[in-house]
């Protein structure tokens, strides 16, 4: 897995800010939700799973953690206030700084098969809130910047199938539960929240962005300039549906809320 983000992490860095505000909705609820269940003030200790660059972890107060290397030194770069860790948290028995008071994840407990060193990390009783994306159908402008672009770049990295960790390996909403559960988790509710992403950017401005963010952006950065200038007019023109004219774009995201308590070993 950190292979795959490493080669993905100059998009992400690239495009932090950009990510931070557009994409800010996508974790909102989970935010809110441990606001309101455990708060999120001094003395509460949080660790912010798969933190990418650190916009998440900043705005919480948290303690970041992801398993790229180059993400968690920009996020120090850009936060340098704010505690990261570099960790595979499927490789680790517990996240360095454990334990923690709750956990939360902005669309990347999807990308796990396995959540135990999350829940090794909590004291008992602690709080995991984390936002996932729900099917395909439900979030159409992720595949439509994929699709739009991979014809125009090389070979593209295996793309998951099934229950493969992937964006939608949780679109089934018993899948959070099993996975969970097997972790020690329990009171584990998944309910679905819809959010609106609205760029104001120009066309190939937001097409480049999700194409650096997705599976492509490798390809696409290593493609020449004719490659890459075809890429985003091919994801430009499938994105055209979320435009509004003299506005911006409206990318429809369909999530699931997932919510659960540390419960055993």
């Amino acid at each position: 897995m950190s292979g795959f983000w490493s080669q993905a992490a100059p998009g992400w860095i690239r495009h932090a800010e950009r990510t931070d505000t557009v994409g800010r909705p996508l974790g909102a609820a989970a935010i809110e939700w441990l606001r309101a269940a455990v708060g999120t003030g001094a003395g509460r200790r949080i660790v912010d799973v798969g933190c990418g660059c650190g916009g998440s972890t900043a705005e919480l107060g948290a303690v970041g953690v992801d398993v790229s290397a180059e993400m968690v030194a920009a996020a120090r770069r850009r936060f340098p206030d704010v505690a990261f860790v570099c960790a595979d948290v499927e490789a680790v028995r517990e996240i360095p700084g454990a334990p923690f008071d709750a956990a939360f994840s902005r669309t990347a407990l999807m990308l796990l098969a396995d959540c135990s060193a999350i829940r090794r990390s909590l004291r008992p009783g602690a709080a995991l809130a984390a936002t996932v994306f729900r099917d395909a159908a439900a979030n159409p402008w992720l595949p439509a910047a994929l699709l739009g672009a991979a014809p125009h770049l090389g070979a593209l990295p295996p793309l998951p199938v099934g229950d493969e960790p992937g964006p939608f390996a949780w679109a089934d909403p018993g899948r959070a539960h099993r996975i969970l559960a097997a972790a020690g988790f329990g009171a584990i509710a998944v309910e679905p929240v819809d959010v609106v992403l609205e760029p104001a950017d120009e066309p190939e401005v937001v097409a480049e962005w999700l194409i650096e963010l997705g599976p492509a952006g490798p390809p696409y950065r290593a493609a020449g300039p004719d490659g890459r200038a075809a890429a985003r007019a091919g994801a430009a023109r499938l994105l055209d549906r979320f435009r509004v004219p003299g506005t911006g774009y409206r990318l429809p995201a369909g999530l699931w809320l997932v919510t659960a308590r540390a419960v055993r070993e």
